[in-house]
């Protein structure tokens, strides 16, 4: 029944590559032996099982029963008779039944020290001729454990990766969404996680933060964001220490994928300048980001507990006038002189609708006469 060099040749192959423990397999092919084996000749209620030697092919089985104790069953000729349960009393016991079940005197006989709940294991006779239904069935189970073990994998190595970079190879683009192969299992790249611009091919690396990782009765899924926030803070995290050992916090960060970012971050030493950290030496830290992100424009600014200032210095790189608040309405109102408000407002109204963003103030850009010239909303930043 059993073509040994292809059996162990598929063990070792889905060890190495998949990760799945060799015991694994071997219960898999246990199971399905015993599941085929009851369909084919065994009876109701039975516990049928089945040990598979690795090394010679040679399978046995055997049927398993559970001690019990004869003043907690009922059997069936008594229930054909009158009820000995008083009318209003519950019944525990249960319905014995001689293929699943063996009282624990007649346990005792096979072995002395037999205790209630325990398992007597008898041989069954082996079976060569499993019928074409019998073999389909193995093969179903073998295919359904196989499968239970790689989600388990794959679940242990990155279920705790959730909230970190990973990367793979583009296997597939389908309806504008990325595949990408990760090695034991494929992730999805969506189109909305995209950075609008970036074209992707088939066999190329790359990298993206994974945000989330489901797991549901067709196995686990890895969803992956090129255009997250967290995706940005990440690759800084990469390339400045001071991030990773939580000297430089990030506060806060407003992006606009491939277009252009805000992010504000904040120093808990005094020694340390926090944007100097993510510039890096003569900005190689920022640009190696910039590069990853396709240029993607960074404006790096030091965050600040005073939102008058937080607010001017996120209006960066335009010099502000005037900034007044209303506590109330979240609301602060920006004068700039004439030659800085295309900079304060930015092209297509970026510069302040990320500064708001980042900030979570309304902001309400003025000319020097009072004039209102541009406003933007503090929408909901990613998380």
């Amino acid at each position: 029944m059993f073509d040994l060099k292809i059996i162990n040749s598929v063990i070792d192959q889905l060890g190495e590559e998949r990760g799945i423990p060799k015991d694994k397999l071997i219960e898999a092919i246990e199971v399905a032996l015993a599941t085929a084996y009851k369909k084919e000749y065994g009876k109701k209620g039975q516990i049928v099982r089945a040990k598979f030697d690795l090394s010679s092919g040679k399978v046995e089985f055997f049927q398993v029963k559970i001690v019990v104790d004869p003043e907690k069953v009922i059997f069936p000729e008594e229930e054909d008779g009158e009820s000995k349960v008083e009318e209003g009393v519950e019944d525990d016991r249960i319905r014995f039944n001689p293929e699943h079940h063996i009282l624990l005197a007649d346990a005792k006989k096979i072995k002395k020290d037999a205790q209630v709940e325990e398992e007597i294991v008898f041989p069954l006779e082996s079976k060569d001729d499993y019928g074409r239904i019998s073999a389909q069935t193995a093969k179903q189970v073998i295919i359904q454990k196989i499968r239970e073990a790689e989600k388990t994998g794959v679940l242990a190595e990155y279920g705790k990766r959730e909230g970190e970079i990973v990367s793979g190879t583009v296997q597939r683009v389908e309806r504008g969404n990325i595949f990408i192969d990760m090695g034991r299992t494929t992730a999805v790249l969506p189109y909305e996680e995209q950075i609008p611009g970036e074209h992707y091919r088939q066999g190329e690396r790359v990298r993206g933060y994974l945000y989330k990782v489901e797991d549901n009765t067709k196995g686990v899924f890895l969803r992956i964001s090129r255009a997250h926030p967290k995706f940005l803070e990440k690759l800084f995290e990469v390339e400045a220490p001071e991030i990773a050992n939580k000297t430089v916090e990030v506060k806060a960060i407003a992006r606009e994928a491939g277009s252009r970012t805000k992010i504000a971050v904040v120093s808990k030493d005094e020694h340390v300048d926090p944007v100097g950290s993510l510039v890096g030496q003569r900005g190689v830290r920022v640009s190696t980001v910039m590069s990853e992100l396709g240029g993607e424009k960074i404006d790096i600014i030091e965050w600040s507990a005073d939102p008058k200032r937080f607010i001017e210095d996120a209006l960066s790189p335009a010099k502000i006038l005037k900034v007044q608040i209303d506590e109330k309405e979240r609301k602060a109102v920006v004068e700039v002189a004439s030659d800085q408000q295309s900079l304060a407002i930015g092209k297509g109204g970026q510069n302040v609708r990320l500064a708001a963003k980042l900030t979570g103030w309304k902001i309400d850009i003025q000319s020097a006469k009072g004039e209102s010239i541009a406003e933007a909303e503090p929408e909901a930043v990613k998380s």
